[in-house]
């Protein structure tokens, strides 16, 4: 026999997304990673140009291949095949460089040689590694994503959107030599084989990072800046506080300042009026159910969650005043074991749905009858499968 137990979800909660702040940039994306919850969008999934917060997936790709105290030799195409007007380290041909060292000038300062010197390292060439970059998009989980270099020199077949930008650094944050990096104001490139000076200061070109700038946050953890004329001015930024964690996407912003100010302004909307709340801790009882062909000592069975359940929610939301969804599996009957997954508890919360599974707080034995009666059962079936054996044989 199927248990269910189902209550009516009442959605009259508003929806705060797109209504309470507005951005001017050409796509603008704010999500709580560890949760999903889209605070903002506007125009997510439509292809941009990402000029160098194309260097996140370069920077991450690379990591993963690479020890970072692996020597990488800057070849003459990798300084050459840079167009007037775009950052470089700079480096020199022929100079022998640290993995390490390189994927700071890529990170902070931007430069693009350091880009192209990890791309032939790492792929061959340009154009390999190119290709590795759109395969990692791919796992990640992108779908309108394009690249054809490792640094977001404009070229027509470059592009993404914010919520595949979104994915490539939910990605990468998550590791952590990857966010130490971005997360530094200052680096120095050590001298080398042919540069003798250790005077190339690679200074981040996030101001959030900068405790200089009037834009300074200190919960700001990274993550990169981008600009080309076409493809306007890019900020990708990841913040915390209070166990949130929003990573905010800003493409085709009119002006360097306003990519700052315009991406700031969301994450100061985001702290001050959203809240994570835990709905259940690890272990809490969500609801108990009585379990057929069970001992009278254990049929009433508790369901509990076996890791926090946290939601985010408008601080104007009450969590506490709504009512979850209880969804069991079908024939929940005795015996069942000790954390055994019983169903799944549902909340919606503004739009969004969170779940969470449950499991069998204590072990329920099967009732003594019934294993009786089982017992009986085998016992008869043995029987008159030997008389029928003798009946043959007498045959």
């Amino acid at each position: 026999m199927s248990i269910f137990i189902v209550t009516i979800l009442f959605s009259t909660y508003k929806v705060y997304a797109n209504e309470e702040i507005e951005v001017n940039a050409k796509a603008a994306l704010m999500i709580e990673k560890n949760t999903g919850k889209i605070i903002y969008e506007k125009n997510i999934n439509e292809q941009n140009y990402p000029a160098s917060v194309t260097k996140i997936l370069t920077a991450i790709l690379t990591i993963e291949k690479c020890d970072l105290e692996e020597i990488a030799t800057v070849s003459q195409s990798a300084i050459s095949n840079i167009p007037s007007g775009y950052v470089i380290a700079p480096l020199y041909e022929g100079e022998q460089i640290k993995i390490k060292d390189l994927l700071y000038a890529l990170m902070l300062k931007s430069a693009n040689d350091a880009a192209y010197v990890l791309a032939e390292h790492v792929g061959g060439s340009v154009n390999g590694f190119s290709e590795m970059m759109n395969n990692k998009a791919k796992e990640i989980g992108c779908k309108n994503t394009h690249f054809v270099n490792p640094n977001g020199i404009h070229n027509l077949e470059h592009y993404t959107t914010a919520y595949d930008l979104y994915l490539i650094t939910n990605y990468a944050m998550k590791n952590e030599t990857f966010s130490k990096i971005v997360s530094t104001y200052q680096y120095t490139l050590p001298a080398t084989n042919k540069y003798s000076y250790s005077n190339r200061i690679m200074e981040n070109t996030n101001n959030f990072i900068n405790p200089n700038s009037a834009y300074y946050n200190q919960n700001v953890k990274g993550v990169k800046t981008g600009t080309t004329d076409q493809a306007g001015n890019c900020l990708i930024t990841d913040s915390a506080d209070s166990g949130l964690e929003f990573i905010t996407v800003v493409l085709g912003a009119e002006t360097s300042n306003s990519k700052f100010s315009e991406t700031r302004k969301m994450i100061n909307y985001a702290f001050d009026n959203y809240t994570l709340t835990k709905v259940y801790g690890k272990g809490d009882i969500v609801t108990n159910i009585e379990v057929e062909k069970a001992t009278k000592e254990t049929k009433n069975l508790n369901l509990v969650t076996s890791e926090d359940f946290l939601v985010v929610n408008n601080i104007n939301t009450n969590v506490a005043d709504m009512t979850p969804e209880i969804i069991l599996n079908e024939n929940i009957v005795a015996p069942i074991d000790k954390g055994q997954e019983i169903g799944t508890v549902k909340y919606n919360v503004e739009g969004k749905e969170y779940t969470s599974k449950l499991f069998a707080e204590n072990d329920v034995e099967l009732k003594t009858y019934y294993v009786e009666i089982s017992i009986g059962v085998g016992i008869f079936s043995v029987i008159i499968i030997i008389l029928v054996i003798k009946k043959k044989r007498r045959g």
